[in-house]
Protein backbone atom coordinates (compact mmCIF):
# COMPACT_ATOMS: atom_id res chain seq x y z
CA UNK A 1 0.00 0.00 0.00
CA UNK A 2 1.42 3.66 -0.55
CA UNK A 3 -0.09 7.13 -0.41
CA UNK A 4 1.35 9.29 -2.64
CA UNK A 5 0.59 13.91 -2.46
CA UNK A 6 2.25 16.94 -3.15
CA UNK A 7 2.86 19.31 -0.50
CA UNK A 8 5.11 22.86 -0.11
CA UNK A 9 6.66 21.80 -3.70
CA UNK A 10 7.86 18.49 -3.14
CA UNK A 11 6.39 15.44 -4.36
CA UNK A 12 5.95 12.46 -2.09
CA UNK A 13 5.58 9.06 -1.54
CA UNK A 14 4.63 7.05 1.81
CA UNK A 15 5.16 2.81 1.02
CA UNK A 16 3.19 2.36 4.23
CA UNK A 17 4.05 -0.98 5.44
CA UNK A 18 7.56 -0.22 4.95
CA UNK A 19 7.57 2.80 6.67
CA UNK A 20 9.88 4.28 3.75
CA UNK A 21 9.31 7.84 2.59
CA UNK A 22 10.26 8.61 -1.31
CA UNK A 23 10.81 11.89 -2.45
CA UNK A 24 10.79 11.96 -6.00
CA UNK A 25 10.14 14.27 -9.32
CA UNK A 26 7.07 14.78 -11.30
CA UNK A 27 7.37 11.90 -14.07
CA UNK A 28 8.72 9.40 -11.24
CA UNK A 29 5.29 10.24 -8.69
CA UNK A 30 2.87 10.15 -11.55
CA UNK A 31 4.27 6.43 -13.08
CA UNK A 32 4.54 5.29 -9.06
CA UNK A 33 0.80 6.04 -8.44
CA UNK A 34 -0.02 4.56 -11.83
CA UNK A 35 2.27 1.79 -11.44
CA UNK A 36 -0.48 -1.16 -9.85
CA UNK A 37 -3.53 0.53 -11.75
CA UNK A 38 -2.08 0.32 -15.39
CA UNK A 39 -0.13 -1.65 -17.90
CA UNK A 40 3.54 -0.81 -18.56
CA UNK A 41 2.77 0.30 -22.01
CA UNK A 42 -0.14 2.39 -21.06
CA UNK A 43 1.93 4.33 -17.98
CA UNK A 44 5.05 4.57 -20.78
CA UNK A 45 2.48 6.59 -22.96
CA UNK A 46 1.37 8.90 -20.57
CA UNK A 47 4.13 9.73 -19.32
CA UNK A 48 5.76 10.34 -22.69
CA UNK A 49 3.16 12.46 -23.53
CA UNK A 50 3.01 14.40 -20.74
CA UNK A 51 6.81 15.22 -19.84
CA UNK A 52 7.98 14.88 -23.40
CA UNK A 53 10.91 11.58 -21.85
CA UNK A 54 12.62 9.02 -24.00
CA UNK A 55 11.64 5.27 -23.63
CA UNK A 56 15.27 4.69 -21.83
CA UNK A 57 14.49 7.68 -19.41
CA UNK A 58 11.27 5.74 -18.54
CA UNK A 59 12.52 1.99 -18.23
CA UNK A 60 15.24 3.60 -15.91
CA UNK A 61 12.23 4.76 -13.92
CA UNK A 62 10.71 1.27 -13.98
CA UNK A 63 14.11 -0.26 -12.96
CA UNK A 64 14.58 1.71 -9.96
CA UNK A 65 10.60 0.97 -9.03
CA UNK A 66 11.05 -2.42 -9.44
CA UNK A 67 14.12 -2.58 -7.52
CA UNK A 68 12.67 -0.95 -4.62
CA UNK A 69 10.07 -3.79 -4.98
CA UNK A 70 12.38 -6.36 -4.26
CA UNK A 71 14.01 -4.03 -1.22
CA UNK A 72 10.01 -4.07 0.22
CA UNK A 73 10.63 -0.21 0.42
CA UNK A 74 7.54 0.21 -2.38
CA UNK A 75 4.17 -1.71 -2.24
CA UNK A 76 5.43 -3.61 0.53
CA UNK A 77 3.30 -6.38 2.32
CA UNK A 78 1.56 -5.89 5.53
CA UNK A 79 3.46 -8.72 7.96
CA UNK A 80 1.76 -7.32 10.59
CA UNK A 81 -1.60 -7.95 10.80
CA UNK A 82 -0.94 -11.44 12.18
CA UNK A 83 1.35 -10.21 14.86
CA UNK A 84 -0.82 -7.60 16.47
CA UNK A 85 -2.24 -9.17 19.20
CA UNK A 86 1.22 -10.78 20.36
CA UNK A 87 2.44 -7.33 19.96
CA UNK A 88 -0.52 -5.98 22.20
CA UNK A 89 0.48 -8.66 25.02
CA UNK A 90 3.82 -7.09 24.99
CA UNK A 91 2.46 -3.79 26.40
CA UNK A 92 -0.10 -5.15 28.80
CA UNK A 93 2.06 -4.42 31.77
CA UNK A 94 1.34 -1.55 34.24
CA UNK A 95 4.11 1.24 34.15
CA UNK A 96 2.04 4.45 34.20
CA UNK A 97 -0.69 6.20 36.23
CA UNK A 98 -2.15 9.36 36.00
CA UNK A 99 -2.66 10.78 39.26
CA UNK A 100 -6.07 13.24 39.69
CA UNK A 101 -4.58 15.13 42.81
CA UNK A 102 -7.37 17.92 42.53
CA UNK A 103 -10.93 17.47 41.00
CA UNK A 104 -11.24 21.13 41.49
CA UNK A 105 -9.72 23.80 39.31
CA UNK A 106 -9.11 27.51 39.87
CA UNK A 107 -10.27 28.61 36.35
CA UNK A 108 -13.66 27.91 34.04
CA UNK A 109 -12.98 27.23 30.51
CA UNK A 110 -15.47 26.09 28.52
CA UNK A 111 -14.67 23.52 26.80
CA UNK A 112 -13.02 22.01 30.01
CA UNK A 113 -13.52 17.84 28.88
CA UNK A 114 -13.29 17.31 32.73
CA UNK A 115 -16.69 19.13 34.05
CA UNK A 116 -14.92 22.07 34.75
CA UNK A 117 -12.26 19.97 36.73
CA UNK A 118 -14.97 17.82 38.87
CA UNK A 119 -15.39 15.21 35.87
CA UNK A 120 -19.65 15.17 36.76
CA UNK A 121 -19.22 15.05 40.00
CA UNK A 122 -18.11 16.66 43.26
CA UNK A 123 -15.07 18.54 43.89
CA UNK A 124 -12.31 16.77 45.75
CA UNK A 125 -8.81 17.12 46.66
CA UNK A 126 -6.32 13.61 47.00
CA UNK A 127 -4.96 13.59 50.36
CA UNK A 128 -1.35 12.00 50.98
CA UNK A 129 -2.26 8.82 52.34
CA UNK A 130 -4.70 8.13 49.38
CA UNK A 131 -1.98 9.17 47.46
CA UNK A 132 0.98 6.70 48.97
CA UNK A 133 -1.37 4.15 48.41
CA UNK A 134 -1.66 4.59 44.55
CA UNK A 135 2.08 4.88 44.50
CA UNK A 136 2.26 1.18 46.31
CA UNK A 137 -0.39 0.01 44.12
CA UNK A 138 1.91 1.02 41.04
CA UNK A 139 5.01 -0.72 42.58
CA UNK A 140 2.96 -4.36 42.97
CA UNK A 141 1.15 -4.55 39.64
CA UNK A 142 4.20 -3.08 37.74
CA UNK A 143 6.31 -6.50 37.60
CA UNK A 144 9.32 -6.36 35.72
CA UNK A 145 9.14 -2.37 35.15
CA UNK A 146 11.81 -0.61 36.24
CA UNK A 147 10.98 2.50 35.12
CA UNK A 148 7.71 3.94 36.20
CA UNK A 149 5.86 7.61 35.22
CA UNK A 150 3.56 9.19 37.46
CA UNK A 151 1.28 12.29 36.02
CA UNK A 152 0.08 15.05 38.54
CA UNK A 153 -3.23 16.02 37.15
CA UNK A 154 -6.62 17.32 37.68
CA UNK A 155 -8.63 19.92 37.52
CA UNK A 156 -5.52 21.64 38.81
CA UNK A 157 -2.75 20.33 40.70
CA UNK A 158 -1.12 23.22 41.85
CA UNK A 159 -4.35 23.06 44.24
CA UNK A 160 -2.77 20.50 45.96
CA UNK A 161 0.29 21.55 45.80
CA UNK A 162 1.56 19.89 49.08
CA UNK A 163 0.37 16.91 48.53
CA UNK A 164 1.98 16.92 45.49
CA UNK A 165 5.50 17.63 46.54
CA UNK A 166 4.83 14.92 50.03
CA UNK A 167 3.89 12.05 47.07
CA UNK A 168 7.02 13.09 44.72
CA UNK A 169 9.81 12.68 47.82
CA UNK A 170 8.15 9.32 48.75
CA UNK A 171 8.15 8.04 45.10
CA UNK A 172 11.87 9.03 45.36
CA UNK A 173 12.26 6.91 48.97
CA UNK A 174 10.61 3.76 47.44
CA UNK A 175 13.37 3.75 44.09
CA UNK A 176 16.22 2.31 45.61
CA UNK A 177 14.02 -0.26 48.26
CA UNK A 178 12.14 -1.95 45.43
CA UNK A 179 14.27 -1.28 41.82
CA UNK A 180 12.07 1.53 40.56
CA UNK A 181 13.07 4.83 38.90
CA UNK A 182 10.11 7.25 38.86
CA UNK A 183 9.41 9.95 36.10
CA UNK A 184 6.95 12.86 37.04
CA UNK A 185 5.10 14.80 35.26
CA UNK A 186 2.41 17.64 35.88
CA UNK A 187 -0.34 19.73 33.95
CA UNK A 188 -1.24 23.22 34.72
CA UNK A 189 -2.90 26.25 33.84
CA UNK A 190 -0.23 28.39 35.88
CA UNK A 191 -2.37 30.77 38.17
CA UNK A 192 -0.26 29.53 40.82
CA UNK A 193 2.56 29.37 39.96
CA UNK A 194 5.52 31.32 41.45
CA UNK A 195 9.22 31.41 42.27
CA UNK A 196 8.85 27.90 44.84
CA UNK A 197 6.90 25.91 42.36
CA UNK A 198 9.13 26.79 39.63
CA UNK A 199 11.73 25.33 41.51
CA UNK A 200 10.51 21.94 42.42
CA UNK A 201 9.35 21.42 39.35
CA UNK A 202 12.41 22.13 37.84
CA UNK A 203 14.25 19.39 40.17
CA UNK A 204 11.95 16.81 40.08
CA UNK A 205 9.35 16.96 36.61
CA UNK A 206 11.15 15.75 33.62
CA UNK A 207 8.20 17.77 32.00
CA UNK A 208 5.58 20.29 32.25
CA UNK A 209 2.52 20.72 30.16
CA UNK A 210 1.60 24.30 30.24
CA UNK A 211 -2.36 25.73 29.38
CA UNK A 212 -2.43 28.44 26.48
CA UNK A 213 -4.50 28.73 23.46
CA UNK A 214 -2.33 31.66 21.96
CA UNK A 215 -3.23 34.72 21.27
CA UNK A 216 -4.57 37.05 24.06
CA UNK A 217 -8.27 37.21 22.79
CA UNK A 218 -8.19 33.67 21.44
CA UNK A 219 -7.42 32.50 24.80
CA UNK A 220 -9.55 34.88 27.13
CA UNK A 221 -12.75 33.60 24.88
CA UNK A 222 -12.37 29.93 26.68
CA UNK A 223 -10.00 29.92 28.95
CA UNK A 224 -11.24 32.18 32.11
CA UNK A 225 -11.32 32.86 35.99
CA UNK A 226 -14.54 31.87 37.82
CA UNK A 227 -15.86 35.38 37.59
CA UNK A 228 -15.49 35.26 33.99
CA UNK A 229 -11.51 37.53 33.83
CA UNK A 230 -9.38 36.21 30.98
CA UNK A 231 -6.16 34.58 32.36
CA UNK A 232 -3.68 35.60 29.60
CA UNK A 233 -2.03 38.71 31.66
CA UNK A 234 -2.37 36.47 34.57
CA UNK A 235 -0.17 33.37 33.45
CA UNK A 236 1.50 34.63 30.29
CA UNK A 237 4.75 36.13 31.99
CA UNK A 238 4.59 33.15 34.22
CA UNK A 239 4.70 30.63 31.61
CA UNK A 240 8.20 32.80 30.22
CA UNK A 241 9.73 32.50 33.14
CA UNK A 242 9.41 28.57 33.75
CA UNK A 243 10.21 27.89 30.09
CA UNK A 244 13.46 30.26 30.22
CA UNK A 245 14.16 28.44 33.86
CA UNK A 246 13.52 25.26 32.13
CA UNK A 247 16.10 26.24 29.13
CA UNK A 248 13.11 26.39 26.65
CA UNK A 249 13.03 22.17 27.24
CA UNK A 250 11.42 19.43 28.84
CA UNK A 251 7.86 21.27 28.42
CA UNK A 252 5.06 21.76 26.38
CA UNK A 253 2.91 24.75 25.80
CA UNK A 254 -0.57 22.76 24.59
CA UNK A 255 -3.39 25.01 23.53
CA UNK A 256 -6.86 23.72 22.34
CA UNK A 257 -7.97 25.48 19.12
CA UNK A 258 -11.86 25.63 18.10
CA UNK A 259 -14.50 27.12 15.42
CA UNK A 260 -14.06 30.07 16.92
CA UNK A 261 -10.25 30.16 15.74
CA UNK A 262 -9.90 28.42 12.63
CA UNK A 263 -6.33 30.26 11.34
CA UNK A 264 -4.71 28.69 14.71
CA UNK A 265 -1.73 28.45 12.80
CA UNK A 266 -1.59 32.07 13.93
CA UNK A 267 -1.86 31.10 17.60
CA UNK A 268 1.01 28.45 17.39
CA UNK A 269 3.13 31.31 15.96
CA UNK A 270 1.83 33.97 18.26
CA UNK A 271 3.10 31.42 20.65
CA UNK A 272 6.77 31.46 19.34
CA UNK A 273 7.26 34.86 18.75
CA UNK A 274 6.93 35.22 22.69
CA UNK A 275 9.64 33.10 23.08
CA UNK A 276 8.04 29.77 23.52
CA UNK A 277 10.04 26.72 22.11
CA UNK A 278 8.08 23.61 22.69
CA UNK A 279 4.57 23.76 21.13
CA UNK A 280 0.93 22.21 20.86
CA UNK A 281 -2.62 23.08 20.20
CA UNK A 282 -5.24 20.26 19.63
CA UNK A 283 -8.43 20.33 17.61
CA UNK A 284 -11.51 20.81 20.70
CA UNK A 285 -13.31 17.50 21.13
CA UNK A 286 -16.90 18.33 21.80
CA UNK A 287 -20.41 18.02 21.44
CA UNK A 288 -21.59 18.51 17.88
CA UNK A 289 -23.89 20.80 19.23
CA UNK A 290 -21.34 23.08 21.35
CA UNK A 291 -20.98 26.41 19.56
CA UNK A 292 -17.46 26.02 19.03
CA UNK A 293 -16.85 22.70 17.84
CA UNK A 294 -15.28 22.08 14.89
CA UNK A 295 -17.35 20.80 11.94
CA UNK A 296 -16.82 18.91 8.40
CA UNK A 297 -17.37 22.12 6.86
CA UNK A 298 -14.44 23.81 8.51
CA UNK A 299 -11.82 21.17 7.40
CA UNK A 300 -10.59 22.72 4.49
CA UNK A 301 -9.32 25.98 6.17
CA UNK A 302 -8.24 23.58 8.96
CA UNK A 303 -5.77 21.43 6.50
CA UNK A 304 -4.33 25.10 5.28
CA UNK A 305 -3.52 26.27 8.46
CA UNK A 306 -1.61 22.87 8.86
CA UNK A 307 0.09 23.30 5.93
CA UNK A 308 0.69 27.19 6.65
CA UNK A 309 2.14 26.06 10.10
CA UNK A 310 4.54 23.68 8.44
CA UNK A 311 5.68 25.80 5.55
CA UNK A 312 6.53 28.81 8.50
CA UNK A 313 8.21 26.13 10.56
CA UNK A 314 10.48 25.31 7.89
CA UNK A 315 11.57 29.30 7.31
CA UNK A 316 11.97 29.58 10.83
CA UNK A 317 14.26 26.94 10.99
CA UNK A 318 16.33 27.76 8.13
CA UNK A 319 16.59 31.26 9.85
CA UNK A 320 17.80 30.04 12.53
CA UNK A 321 14.51 30.53 15.08
CA UNK A 322 12.83 27.08 14.85
CA UNK A 323 10.50 25.60 17.32
CA UNK A 324 8.84 22.29 18.14
CA UNK A 325 5.49 21.49 17.26
CA UNK A 326 4.17 18.29 18.81
CA UNK A 327 2.11 16.75 16.00
CA UNK A 328 4.90 17.41 13.77
CA UNK A 329 7.51 15.27 15.66
CA UNK A 330 8.29 11.97 13.51
CA UNK A 331 11.26 10.09 13.81
CA UNK A 332 11.68 8.04 10.54
CA UNK A 333 14.45 5.96 11.20
CA UNK A 334 14.45 5.31 15.55
CA UNK A 335 11.08 4.79 16.38
CA UNK A 336 9.06 3.98 18.38
CA UNK A 337 9.15 0.14 17.98
CA UNK A 338 6.45 -1.68 15.36
CA UNK A 339 5.02 -3.47 18.29
CA UNK A 340 3.92 -0.01 19.88
CA UNK A 341 2.75 1.52 16.66
CA UNK A 342 0.62 -1.26 17.03
CA UNK A 343 -0.74 -1.46 19.94
CA UNK A 344 -1.64 1.72 21.10
CA UNK A 345 -1.11 4.07 23.31
CA UNK A 346 -1.64 1.42 26.66
CA UNK A 347 -5.08 2.76 27.86
CA UNK A 348 -5.79 0.52 30.45
CA UNK A 349 -3.14 -2.04 30.04
CA UNK A 350 0.01 0.18 30.24
CA UNK A 351 -1.71 3.40 32.11
CA UNK A 352 -4.64 4.17 34.34
CA UNK A 353 -5.99 7.26 35.98
CA UNK A 354 -6.41 7.42 39.54
CA UNK A 355 -9.26 9.74 40.73
CA UNK A 356 -8.66 11.88 44.75
CA UNK A 357 -11.16 8.79 46.11
CA UNK A 358 -9.12 6.60 44.85
CA UNK A 359 -10.90 5.11 42.35
CA UNK A 360 -9.41 3.30 38.92
CA UNK A 361 -10.42 4.12 35.79
CA UNK A 362 -8.56 3.06 31.69
CA UNK A 363 -7.10 6.55 31.95
CA UNK A 364 -8.01 10.36 32.47
CA UNK A 365 -10.56 11.06 29.62
CA UNK A 366 -12.37 8.43 30.96
CA UNK A 367 -13.30 9.08 34.41
CA UNK A 368 -16.17 10.18 35.66
CA UNK A 369 -17.57 7.47 33.42
CA UNK A 370 -18.98 5.12 35.72
CA UNK A 371 -19.42 2.18 32.19
CA UNK A 372 -15.68 2.78 32.99
CA UNK A 373 -15.15 2.43 36.78
CA UNK A 374 -12.41 -0.46 37.07
CA UNK A 375 -12.14 -0.68 40.68
CA UNK A 376 -9.87 0.95 43.05
CA UNK A 377 -6.32 1.14 44.46
CA UNK A 378 -7.69 -0.41 47.64
CA UNK A 379 -9.56 -3.43 45.96
CA UNK A 380 -7.15 -3.79 42.66
CA UNK A 381 -9.20 -4.06 39.30
CA UNK A 382 -12.59 -5.93 40.08
CA UNK A 383 -14.05 -5.47 36.47
CA UNK A 384 -11.59 -7.14 34.25
CA UNK A 385 -14.27 -7.46 31.63
CA UNK A 386 -14.16 -3.67 30.82
CA UNK A 387 -10.22 -4.50 30.16
CA UNK A 388 -10.72 -7.11 27.87
CA UNK A 389 -12.61 -3.62 25.66
CA UNK A 390 -8.16 -2.36 25.65
CA UNK A 391 -6.81 -5.49 25.51
CA UNK A 392 -8.43 -6.45 22.03
CA UNK A 393 -8.08 -2.89 20.73
CA UNK A 394 -5.15 -2.07 18.22
CA UNK A 395 -5.05 -0.65 15.20
CA UNK A 396 -6.34 -3.66 13.19
CA UNK A 397 -9.39 -3.77 15.67
CA UNK A 398 -10.43 -0.04 13.81
CA UNK A 399 -12.30 -1.55 10.63
CA UNK A 400 -11.49 2.28 8.91
CA UNK A 401 -7.87 1.93 9.86
CA UNK A 402 -6.59 -0.83 7.88
CA UNK A 403 -6.69 1.07 4.41
CA UNK A 404 -5.46 4.09 6.03
CA UNK A 405 -2.15 5.60 5.38
CA UNK A 406 -1.25 6.92 8.14
CA UNK A 407 -2.43 3.99 10.76
CA UNK A 408 0.99 3.13 12.07
CA UNK A 409 1.78 6.51 12.87
CA UNK A 410 -1.14 7.62 15.17
CA UNK A 411 -1.95 3.69 16.63
CA UNK A 412 -5.38 4.18 15.78
CA UNK A 413 -6.07 7.00 17.64
CA UNK A 414 -7.65 7.89 21.05
CA UNK A 415 -9.91 5.01 22.46
CA UNK A 416 -11.68 8.02 24.38
CA UNK A 417 -12.48 10.34 21.35
CA UNK A 418 -13.53 7.43 19.48
CA UNK A 419 -15.71 5.83 22.23
CA UNK A 420 -17.11 9.65 23.02
CA UNK A 421 -17.93 10.14 18.91
CA UNK A 422 -19.24 6.09 18.31
CA UNK A 423 -19.56 4.47 21.91
CA UNK A 424 -17.46 2.37 20.95
CA UNK A 425 -13.53 1.93 21.76
CA UNK A 426 -13.06 0.31 18.17
CA UNK A 427 -14.91 3.26 16.52
CA UNK A 428 -12.56 6.10 15.12
CA UNK A 429 -13.62 9.71 15.33
CA UNK A 430 -13.14 10.56 11.75
CA UNK A 431 -13.11 14.53 12.26
CA UNK A 432 -10.03 14.16 14.21
CA UNK A 433 -8.75 11.09 11.80
CA UNK A 434 -8.79 13.50 8.86
CA UNK A 435 -7.13 16.16 10.38
CA UNK A 436 -4.61 14.21 12.02
CA UNK A 437 -3.88 12.31 8.53
CA UNK A 438 -3.07 16.37 7.12
CA UNK A 439 -0.71 16.72 10.41
CA UNK A 440 1.52 13.50 9.41
CA UNK A 441 1.57 14.54 5.51
CA UNK A 442 3.07 17.74 6.83
CA UNK A 443 5.08 16.19 9.18
CA UNK A 444 6.89 13.74 6.63
CA UNK A 445 7.27 16.94 4.37
CA UNK A 446 8.89 18.93 6.94
CA UNK A 447 11.48 15.86 7.44
CA UNK A 448 11.90 15.77 3.72
CA UNK A 449 12.50 18.90 3.73
CA UNK A 450 15.44 18.45 6.47
CA UNK A 451 16.72 15.78 4.87
CA UNK A 452 16.95 17.88 1.41
CA UNK A 453 18.89 20.74 3.47
CA UNK A 454 21.10 18.32 4.91
CA UNK A 455 22.45 16.54 2.27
Amino acid sequence: MIHGYKLNGYNIIIDVNSGSIHAVDDAAFDMIMMYEEKSKDAVSREVSEKYGLSGSDIEEVFDDIEELKRQNKLFSTDIFYDMAEEFKQRHSVLKAICLHVAHDCNMDCEYCFAGKGHYHGGSGLMDVETGKKAFDWLIENSPGRRNLEVDFFGGEPLMDWNVVKELVRYGRSLEKKHNKNFRYTLTTNGILLDDETDDFLNKEMSNVVISLDGRRPVNDRMRHTKNGRGTYDLIIDKFKKLADSRGQKDYYMRGTYTANNLDFASDVLHMADEGFKELSIEPVVSDPAAPYALKEEHLPQLFSEYERLAAEMIRRRRAGNGFTFYHYMIDLAGGPCISKRVSGCGVGMEYMAVTPEGDLYPCHQFVGEKDFLLGSIYEGVVHPEILDKFRNCNVYSHEECRDCFARLYCSGGCAANAYHATGSVSGVYDLGCRLHRKRIECAIMMKVAELEENS
